[in-house]
C-alpha cells in the first residue's frame, strides 16, 4: 500500500513514550520525541540508500539482458540471413553455370564474387565460433557450408586450429594421441562426415607432426652413429605403430587398417628400404670390436687358421691318425673362450632379431633373420668358438709328453655351456622369424653343419686328451713300478699292501675322472669315462704282462689290480668294472696251487675267456716251467 507521511507520524507519536495526549499534558516530553524523529530519519535515510543501489543493480542487469537478447536476435537473425543468402546464392550459382559466358559474362562474374565472399564470410564465422568453442555455431555454420566449395577449406581451419597448443609435452605421440581422443568426441557434433574429418586429422598429424620428428631424430645420427640410428628407429617405429593401434579404435571409414599402415610407410619408406643393410653392417662391426678387444685384453695376437688344401688333408690325417701335426702351442692354461663375450655377442643379435622382426617387411623377414643368424655364426662360433677349439687341439701335447697339462677338457666345459646358450638362442629368438618359411630347412642345416663340426674337433681334442692321460700313467709305471715289486728277493719280508705305482697311478685316474665329470654332462660323460676306462684297462694289463711273478709278487699284483677296480668303480660304468673284475680274477692265476688252476681257469669270471689269454696268464708265474703249468693248456 502507499506511503502516507501524515500516518506514519502519527503512529510514531503514538508509540514514543511522552510523545501523544497519553498521560496528560504533564507527561508530554519533547526532546525525546524530537530524537525519536532524528533516529527514524537517519533509519530511513540508509534504507533508502539501499533500495537505491538495489534498483541500480536490477537496472545494470536488465540492461546486459536486453543487449544479451538483442544480440542473439541479432545473430538469430543474421544466421537467417546468411542460411538465406546461401540458399540464394547457391541457386543462382547452379543458373549461372547454365548461362552462355558471352552474353551473360558480367552477371556471372558478380554472382562469383558474392558466392566467394559469402564463402570466405562463413569460414570467418566458422573460425570465429570455434575460437570461442561454440560447438552448435560451428554445426550450423558447417551445414551451410557443406555444399559450397569450400567445404574442405572450413575442415581444415577446424584441424588446424584444434592443433594449436596440443603439443605441450615432452611426448609428441602421448600429445598426439590425447588430441585425437578429444577431436573423436567433438567432430560428431560438429560436421555430418565426422569420419572423414577425423581421418584428415590424422593424416595431417602423420605427415606432417610425425615425419617431422622422426626425421629430426634420425637424420642427425643416420651416417655418424649406427648404434644409435638403429635404437632411436626402432623405438620410433615401434612409438608410431602403438599410436596406430591407439586409433584403430575410432570411426575412419571402411579399411582404417589399410590407411594407418600407409600413413607409418610414408614416414618410414627411406628408412626401411636400407634397414637391413645399416643393421648387419653394424653387428659385424660391433661383433668384431667385442672380439677384439677380449683378445686384446688377453695380450694375444690371433693365430690364422687356414682353409682348404693342406689344412683340410692335416685335419683329416689328425682324425685318423691322431697325430698333433706341427708344434704344440703352450697356451698357459688360456682357453681363449669367454662366457662375457658370447653374452655380449648374443645380446647383440638378440636385439638385432629383436630390430629385423619389427622393421622388416613380412616378406623379408625370413631372409634378414637368415643374414643376421649367419653374422652370429661368424663371429661367435668361427671366430670365438673354432678358434679356441683349433687352439686348444694345438695346444696338446704328445701323448709320449712327460707332465704334461691338459687344459682341453677346460674348453670342452665352455664350449658345451656356449652351445647351450647358442641353442638357447637359437629357439627363443631365431624360430619365431623363420618357422613357417623355407629359410627355416636352411638355419636348421647350418646349425647342423656348425654343431657336427664343433663336435667332430672335440672328440678329436678328447681322444688325443685321453691319449695323453694314458701317456702319463705309462711314465708313473715306467718310472715307480720295480721288477722287484712282483719277484721280491725276501718273500717272507713284504710289508706294503700296493705298490707305489699303483698308488700314483690311481690318484692319477681319479684326478682326471673328477675332471671329465665337471667338464661334461648327461650322456658324453659317460661316453668319455667309458672310453678312458676301456683304455685304463688295456694299459694295466698290457702292464702286468710284463713281468715275472713269485707267489708273494702275485699277491701284490691281486692287491694292485683290487685298488684299480675300486678305482675304476668311480666311472659308474658297468662295463669298465666288469673289465677289472675280470682282470683281478685273472691275476688270481698268479697264485693259484698248480693242481686248482683247472678248476680256477673254468671258473664263473674266466670260463668265457679265450684259453689263450689264460695261458698267457700263467706264463708269468714264476714256476710256469718247475711245475710244468704248460700241461694244463695243451
Amino acid at each position: 500500500e502507499p506511503f502516507v507521511a501524515d500516518e506514519y507520524i502519527e503512529r510514531l507519536v503514538w508509540r514514543t513514550p511522552g510523545g501523544g495526549s497519553r498521560g496528560g499534558p504533564e507527561a508530554f516530553d519533547p526532546k525525546r520525541l524530537l530524537e525519536e524523529f532524528i533516529n527514524h530519519i537517519q533509519e530511513l535515510q540508509i534504507m533508502d540508500e539501499r533500495i537505491q543501489r538495489k534498483v541500480e543493480k536490477l537496472e545494470q542487469q536488465c540492461q546486459k539482458e536486453a543487449k544479451e537478447f538483442a544480440r542473439k536476435v541479432q545473430e538469430l537473425q543474421k544466421s537467417n540471413q546468411i542460411k538465406e543468402a546461401a540458399d540464394i546464392i547457391q541457386k543462382l550459382h547452379l543458373i549461372a553455370q547454365e548461362l552462355p559466358f558471352d552474353r551473360f559474362s558480367e552477371v556471372k562474374s558478380k554472382i562469383a564474387s558474392k558466392y566467394h565472399d559469402l564463402e570466405c564470410q562463413l569460414i570467418q564465422e566458422f573460425t570465429s565460433a570455434q575460437r570461442r568453442g561454440e560447438i552448435s555455431r560451428m554445426r550450423e555454420v558447417a551445414a551451410v557450408l557443406l555444399h559450397f566449395k569450400g567445404y574442405s577449406h572450413c575442415v581444415d581451419v577446424y584441424i588446424k586450429q584444434c592443433q594449436e597448443g596440443a603439443y605441450m609435452r615432452n611426448d609428441i605421440f602421448e600429445d598426439a594421441a590425447i588430441l585425437c581422443q578429444r577431436v573423436n568426441k567433438q567432430v560428431g557434433d560438429i560436421f555430418s562426415n565426422p569420419e572423414t574429418v577425423l581421418a584428415k586429422l590424422i593424416q595431417n598429424v602423420f605427415e606432417i607432426k610425425l615425419q617431422g620428428f622422426v626425421k629430426d631424430q634420425l637424420e642427425e645420427c643416420r651416417k655418424s652413429d649406427a648404434e644409435q640410428y638403429l635404437k632411436n628407429l626402432y623405438d620410433l617405429y615401434t612409438r608410431t605403430t602403438n599410436l596406430s593401434s591407439k586409433l584403430m579404435e575410432f570411426n575412419l571409414g571402411t579399411d582404417k587398417q589399410t590407411f594407418l599402415s600407409k600413413l607409418i610407410k610414408s614416414i618410414f619408406i627411406s628408412y626401411l628400404e636400407n634397414y637391413i643393410e645399416v643393421e648387419t653392417g653394424y653387428l659385424k662391426s660391433r661383433s668384431a670390436m667385442i672380439l677384439q678387444r677380449y683378445y686384446d685384453s688377453k695380450n694375444h695376437q690371433k693365430r690364422s687358421i687356414g682353409t682348404g688344401g693342406i689344412q683340410d688333408l692335416k685335419e683329416r690325417i689328425r682324425q685318423r691318425t691322431n697325430l698333433p701335426l706341427g708344434p704344440s702351442i703352450d697356451t698357459h692354461g688360456e682357453t681363449f673362450l669367454s662366457q662375457e663375450v658370447v653374452v655380449n655377442l648374443l645380446q647383440e643379435t638378440k636385439q638385432a632379431f629383436e630390430r629385423c622382426h619389427r622393421l622388416s617387411d613380412p616378406s623379408d623377414l625370413p631372409r634378414n633373420a637368415f643374414r643376421i643368424f649367419t653374422i652370429l655364426v661368424e663371429f661367435l662360433c668361427i671366430e670365438h668358438i673354432d678358434y679356441a677349439l683349433e687352439t686348444g687341439l694345438a695346444g696338446i701335447p704328445s701323448s709320449d709328453s712327460r707332465n704334461a697339462n691338459l687344459y682341453f677338457l677346460d674348453v670342452v666345459q665352455q664350449a658345451n655351456t656356449i652351445f647351450h646358450l647358442f641353442d638357447k638362442q637359437f629357439n627363443d629368438h631365431l624360430m619365431p622369424l623363420i618357422s613357417s618359411s623355407p629359410k627355416l630347412s636352411e638355419c636348421l642345416q647350418k646349425k647342423k653343419e656348425i654343431i657336427e663340426q664343433m663336435e667332430m674337433k672335440l672328440d678329436t681334442g678328447i681322444d688325443r686328451t685321453l691319449n695323453c692321460m694314458i701317456g702319463q700313467m705309462k711314465h708313473i709305471l715306467a718310472a715307480e713300478q720295480k721288477k722287484t715289486d712282483f719277484k721280491p728277493e725276501d718273500e717272507n719280508n713284504v710289508l706294503i699292501q700296493y705298490t707305489n705305482a699303483c698308488v700314483k697311478v690311481c690318484a692319477y685316474v681319479r684326478k682326471q675322472v673328477e675332471k671329465i665329470k665337471n667338464s661334461m654332462d648327461g650322456k658324453n660323460v659317460d661316453t668319455v669315462l667309458m672310453e678312458l676306462g676301456v683304455r685304463f684297462h688295456r694299459l694295466i694289463y698290457e702292464h702286468l704282462q710284463q713281468y715275472s711273478y713269485s707267489c708273494m709278487g702275485g699277491m701284490l699284483a691281486i692287491c694292485d689290480v683290487a685298488e684299480y677296480r675300486k678305482c675304476a668303480k668311480d666311472f659308474k660304468i658297468p662295463m669298465v668294472l666288469h673289465l677289472f673284475d675280470t682282470l683281478h680274477a685273472l691275476c688270481n692265476l698268479l697264485v693259484v696251487a698248480p693242481d686248482n688252476l683247472k678248476q680256477v681257469c673254468s671258473g664263473e669270471q674266466l670260463a668265457n675267456l679265450d684259453k689263450n689269454i689264460l695261458h698267457s696268464f700263467v706264463q708269468l708265474r714264476a714256476d710256469y716251467r718247475s711245475a710244468r703249468l704248460a700241461r694244463h693248456f695243451s
